[in-house]
């Protein structure tokens, strides 16, 4: 296997992340070449597309978001991201797995809370009630809690958010407006479910594809999931080795990588943009020792 310094992996990764050179694409097109874009910093993504992009405007955005073309939903990580509609319809159901650790391990929602709840029930009353129109945590919980007298409103509303493909409709997330989070589901609000065999072989290779070359744990840490070595193992990748860690580093095999003494030129990222929380290792960007000092983390 060839060996990738940090340097090459640092260049190999922007290219694909379009930081080294800005893109002729749309805002559609950038938003599923990323596999969606971290987003519960509301307009972090309009940053992150106008870095990417030749050609950018808030308004492209928030027509995504308005035509329902783009929807802000829980995905990777259990976090919100923004996401082609196609695209959450096609991966939501792969999440799935993280976002149940998200609802049944939390500590403040979670855990005795939800003991001997008939959670199919408290999903039912859900979808029940944001089908009168998107509703907000709060109208969730004032909505729930009379039904479950003896429960934590809060626990059955933060059930309801995860467990259903929920979506932050607008004005959510749109340039120059606000407003708390009102939800609906994917069914309601694209009338359409989600697939309910999706593929985490096709993620894995949309990962490599923009996030490569990476390793398992690398997958798993942007994703939220566990257990992806034996997907790894059954697709058809390229291997390197990483010359500082020895770790096994895999991509897609008709990928070239650039030249690592590449010049790169500063780019301004947002917030938890997916850049800087895609990784395990995240020293092909910044070493632990700064990092550490930043205390850059998720919330």
């Amino acid at each position: 296997m060839s060996k990738l310094s940090l340097q090459a992996q640092n260049r190999a990764t922007l290219h694909r992340q379009w930081l080294i050179e800005r893109r002729d694409a749309t805002a559609l097109e950038a938003i599923e070449h990323l596999v969606g874009m971290q987003a519960q910093s509301p307009l972090a993504p309009y940053v992150g597309l106008w870095t990417r992009l030749t050609t950018f405007g808030p308004a492209d955005l928030a027509g995504l978001l308005e035509s329902r073309e783009a929807v802000r939903g829980s995905m990777m990580r259990a976090t919100i991201h923004l996401m082609s509609s196609r695209d959450f319809l096609a991966f939501r159901a792969v999440t799935q797995p993280r976002l149940e650790r998200e609802v049944f391990q939390n500590m403040t929602y979670g855990r005795h809370r939800l003991e001997g709840l008939d959670i199919d029930a408290v999903l039912k009353a859900g979808i029940e009630r944001m089908a009168e129109g998107p509703a907000t945590a709060v109208q969730l919980r004032e909505h729930l809690g009379p039904l479950w007298p003896d429960r934590e409103p809060g626990a059955l509303a933060h059930a309801v958010r995860c467990l259903l493909p929920t979506i932050q409709t607008p004005p959510r997330g749109i340039w120059g407006k606000g407003g708390n989070p009102a939800m609906s589901t994917a069914d309601l609000w694209l009338g359409s479910p989600v697939d309910p065999n999706p593929s985490v072989d096709d993620l894995v290779r949309r990962y490599l594809a923009a996030y490569g070359p990476a390793s398992v744990a690398d997958a798993q840490t942007w994703s939220g999931l566990t257990r992806l070595s034996e997907v790894f193992d059954r697709l058809d990748l390229r291997t390197y080795t990483d010359a500082e860690s020895g770790r096994t580093l895999y991509d897609l095999p008709d990928i070239t990588l650039p030249d690592e003494h590449t010049e790169v030129p500063v780019r301004f990222l947002p917030e938890y943009d997916n850049l800087l929380l895609s990784h395990a290792d995240r020293s092909r960007w910044i070493d632990t020792a700064t990092r550490q000092a930043l205390t850059l983390q998720e919330v």
